[in-house]
């Protein structure tokens, strides 16, 4: 599979977003495909979420990865994987409110709704902090499948300028969640976990549940806590909900 890409700035109501997208091209396939919006971890969009993207398009989906700090950092705009990066994406992600994180989800989903190559029909995907706004935009009625892996935040409800409500909007998901984590993930903790899990259940969410035996970022496939068997499984979990949803 050949996996074209494009960049297009998107219209917020906080400036424009960069937004990359990744599409299938198939010449004996050229109808339109499914869309999903691939939210990136506090660093944006580095050379593993690309190729997470690439991943996700060679599928046959066309994939669009917005810059989450679009209204702090100049487009184009990738933090280190080192403790200068994640001092400024862990600080930034207390700088965006809730409501902005939701605008630029209606945002990003509208322009992959109306893109030529996408067939209307159209989930989410994200990893840590982007497993958390893919959450986010789960809420919104036109998404069909959401996978969100290892999403940092939602226990807690500390996501944003003042905090978010995911948990407690849990009820607002129409369409179909998977949720992944590693359990040596100080990040989400088992109590935390497990909040997550018995919100999900009250609300009457249609989910899954898959837990490994791995550190946060396992899917990263760059650094000492990548887990390329664990990774390998959890993509293809994602793969069969989107298959099936999409």
């Amino acid at each position: 599979m050949t996996v074209t890409d494009s960049v297009a700035d998107v219209a917020t109501p906080t400036g424009p977003m960069r937004t990359y997208f990744y599409a299938p091209h198939d010449t004996h396939r050229a109808e339109p495909r499914p869309g999903l919006v691939l939210y990136s971890e506090i660093f944006q969009q580095t050379p593993p979420v690309r190729r997470l993207a690439v991943t996700f398009a060679s599928l046959g989906y066309l994939v669009a990865v917005p810059e989450v700090y679009h209204a702090h950092e100049p487009p184009g705009c990738v933090l280190g994987y080192d403790d200068a990066g994640k001092t400024r994406g862990n600080a930034l992600k207390t700088v965006v409110s809730i409501a902005e994180f939701d605008q630029d989800a209606r945002a990003v989903i509208d322009a992959l709704l109306a893109h030529p190559k996408c067939n209307g029909r159209v989930g989410a995907v994200g990893i840590c902090l982007g497993g958390h706004l893919a959450f986010r935009a789960a809420l919104l009625p036109e998404v069909r499948a959401t996978a969100c892996f290892y999403p940092t935040d939602i226990h807690s409800g500390t996501l944003g300028k003042g905090g978010s409500d995911s948990l407690t909007r849990a009820k607002d998901v129409r369409g179909e969640l998977l949720m992944v984590w590693g359990r040596q993930d100080p990040h989400i903790p088992a109590a935390g976990r497990r909040a997550i899990y018995d919100a999900l259940d009250a609300a009457g969410v249609r989910f899954t549940w898959h837990e490994f035996n791995a550190a946060h970022a396992f899917l990263r496939d760059e650094g000492d806590r990548y887990d390329p068997a664990a990774a390998r499984l959890a993509l293809g979990l994602a793969a069969d909900l989107f298959a099936r949803k999409l």
